[in-house]
């Protein structure tokens, strides 16, 4: 009787040789989505633009109600350094005003959420100051403050922190009880409670407040400018419509614009490394 053996073929890898590494399928779709979202807004700020080319090409409108985008982009070209200057000071009043908004709303609304006396006696005097419009109080600031820098950061301030203060005390009561009852029967100090439950679980509403701000903010100062000042997007703006320069007008628009979205990047960049656990970030991918 014979036996037949078949020759089974035995792979064998070399040492120190690598298989090539692949990103995984959830790495590689999550890119894909986010390369998908970005086609949206690139899709419709393409037919905006071509709209804007074609409106004032065809001669629809005078060019002092809307300037063509070959005046726009010369406006930029031909005024380097005065936009930038003005960008400058803007810059600076937005980042000033969100930043003593951010740290003086956080701490309001601590006190708030631990101290009920504190938020019965200072809630409904936040509401009153942000309905009164900004802009009807700014020259009043100038008064006190003068023409300085001061008046714009405490508009961009007043602008950016009632988001601040709402997102916080929100975020803050979100925290399940049963968390909080379970703490305090480890003996876990309030301080200690804060920083390891009650903050973590405050961060995805706070810094969706603070995305708002952020974008109130330049407004607040470009408001503070238009009221007194001799520099700022504000002052540009103005100088421009009594000029009757739309097409600087429309960069310095655009300027601002692209401020406020740059500070919303910032924040959404931050969101992505705090709270890569939160739904909101696995549902993007």
């Amino acid at each position: 009787m014979t036996q037949q053996t078949e020759n089974v073929p035995v792979r064998t890898a070399a040492r120190g040789s690598d298989p090539p590494t692949e990103k995984p399928p959830r790495e590689n779709s999550r890119w894909a989505s986010r390369a998908s979202a970005a086609v949206y807004p690139a899709v419709f700020l393409a037919l905006l633009l071509a709209t804007w080319f074609v409106v004032t090409g065809a001669g629809m409108v005078q060019p002092y109600i809307i300037p063509s985008p070959a005046d726009t982009w010369s406006a930029f070209v031909d005024h380097p350094e005065y936009l930038w200057s003005h960008t400058l000071v803007t810059t600076g009043e937005t980042v000033a005003g969100f930043v003593i908004a951010a740290v003086v709303g956080v701490l309001v609304a601590v006190l708030m959420v631990y101290s009920p006396a504190l938020e019965k006696t200072f809630y409904p005097l936040i509401l009153f100051a942000q309905v009164i419009p900004k802009i009807a109080i700014a020259p009043l600031f100038v008064v006190w403050l003068g023409f300085g820098a001061s008046p714009k950061i405490l508009v961009a301030v007043l602008m950016a922190f009632f988001p601040v203060v709402i997102s916080g005390i929100s975020g803050l009561r979100s925290v399940d009880p049963e968390l909080l009852e379970l703490t305090s029967t480890m003996g876990a100090s309030r301080i200690r409670t804060f920083w390891k439950v009650r903050f973590p679980a405050a961060l995805p509403e706070l810094l969706s407040g603070l995305k708002v701000a952020a974008t109130l903010a330049v407004t607040g100062a470009v408001v503070g400018e238009f009221v007194g000042a001799n520099s700022g997007l504000g002052y540009v703006i103005l100088q421009a419509n009594g000029n009757v320069d739309t097409a600087m007008l429309f960069a310095a628009l655009i300027i601002m614009s692209a401020l406020g979205v740059l500070l919303f990047a910032v924040i959404q960049v931050a969101e992505n490394l705090l709270i890569p656990w939160h739904a909101s970030r696995r549902n993007r991918g």
